[in-house]
């Protein structure tokens, strides 16, 4: 099971710089987890989680198994994508194959570095590319519907669905929305098919000045309220800092950090939000040869849960002995659990809940 987010932006806004900086993350973590580049732009990077090494020590296991998250560095964007101008057709392609969007806004002012505008003010660049975006998703469903009309004039029930559900979504485009906030209730799993580049959810990074890399600026604080009006997250990050952090020790790393003002890097931030922003869960496993998170959805069943790891596991699954993490901790792993009542053991219609502990019994 595998997520991406796609960084996009305007040239010279830091995307590239950050991106570089996570995939170098990616190669000095732990050697238990390899880095993989699947293409030039593509790279994937373990999940930050403390959980995991606690569940290392509890359990004696000899390694530590994060899950992972895929970054996809999107090639830059400038006015008029959506009519294929510079490379706004590979962009708008690029888009269309990940799950959410983290979009890397420059809030920073430097003489040095050019602005495809003319000068910084990143909710002006926020909203060009949303313009391009909802410009091509408007002539994507333009292109659609006289098909469907066709068929929906000989009863054809599959195109009258769709028409209901693009009709609208077309007028909110006209009106400046984009699709995510227009997605009919209970219709997500349609519009999902459409592949419309508005209806991923977004994730704002703001490219801020070292000094600022703790509190913000005022261009970021700019994107915060422009996020919060959307119900956007928003993380603050400074790709130089990024890029000199990615290169040190663990414990360099800490230093230097601390030494900022920093709890954690901004790269970490960006990992763990896009892990939320796509409504990600973990749970674990625990044993004495690993300790391994794995990635399941929001509402998933053990059953499916259980196929995360093989096919067979679902296939033959019988139930799932569950220890909520809060408990596996408390009480000292899976006997004292047990010991003290917290062990339950579940069947198929149970929800995995993030943080979980489980062990699959199944027969194949």
């Amino acid at each position: 099971m595998g997520f991406n987010c796609g960084i996009v932006g305007l040239p010279n806004v830091g995307k590239s710089t950050l991106f570089n900086a996570l995939t170098a993350t990616a190669t000095a973590q732990a050697a238990n987890y390899p880095f993989c580049t699947i293409e030039p732009n593509v790279g994937r990077v373990a999940v930050p989680d403390p959980r995991l090494e606690m569940l290392v020590r509890i359990g004696k296991s000899q390694r530590e198994i994060p899950t992972s998250l895929e970054f996809v560095d999107i090639a830059g964007l400038v006015r008029g994508a959506s009519r294929g101008e510079g490379l706004g057709n590979q962009f708008l392609a690029n888009i269309r194959e990940v799950d959410a969007v983290i979009h890397v806004l420059r809030c920073f002012e430097d003489d040095d570095i050019t602005h495809v505008e003319g000068g910084v003010d990143p909710v002006r660049d926020a909203e060009i590319i949303e313009t391009e975006l909802m410009l091509a998703d408007l002539d994507s469903l333009e292109k659609r519907l006289p098909n469907l009309q066709k068929r929906a004039r000989n009863r054809d029930a599959e195109a009258m669905a769709q028409i209901e559900i693009i009709e609208p979504i077309m007028e909110a485009l006209r009106e400046g929305q984009p699709v995510r906030a227009v997605i009919p209730a209970g219709h997500e799993e349609t519009v999902r098919r459409l592949q419309l580049l508005t209806s991923k959810p977004v994730l704002y990074v703001c490219n801020v000045e070292e000094d600022a890399a703790a509190e913000g600026n005022a261009f970021s604080r700019k994107v915060q309220a422009m996020a919060a009006a959307q119900g956007a997250a928003v993380v603050i990050v400074s790709a130089a800092i990024e890029a000199e952090v990615s290169q040190l020790e663990d414990a360099e790393r800490r230093e230097f950090l601390e030494g900022l003002g920093l709890k954690d890097s901004g790269l970490d931030r960006v990992i763990a939000a896009g892990y939320g922003l796509l409504g990600l869960r973990t749970y674990f496993t625990v044993g004495p040869k690993e300790a391994r998170a794995w990635t399941i959805t929001a509402g998933t069943k053990a059953p499916q849960a259980a196929a995360v790891i093989h096919n067979d596991f679902e296939r033959g699954f019988i139930a799932c002995e569950t220890v909520a993490y809060e408990d596996y901790v408390r009480y000292d792993g899976e006997a004292g659990a047990k010991e003290a009542g917290r062990l339950r053991v579940e069947g198929r219609d149970y929800v995995v809940q993030d943080g979980d502990v489980l062990l699959f019994r199944f027969n194949v």
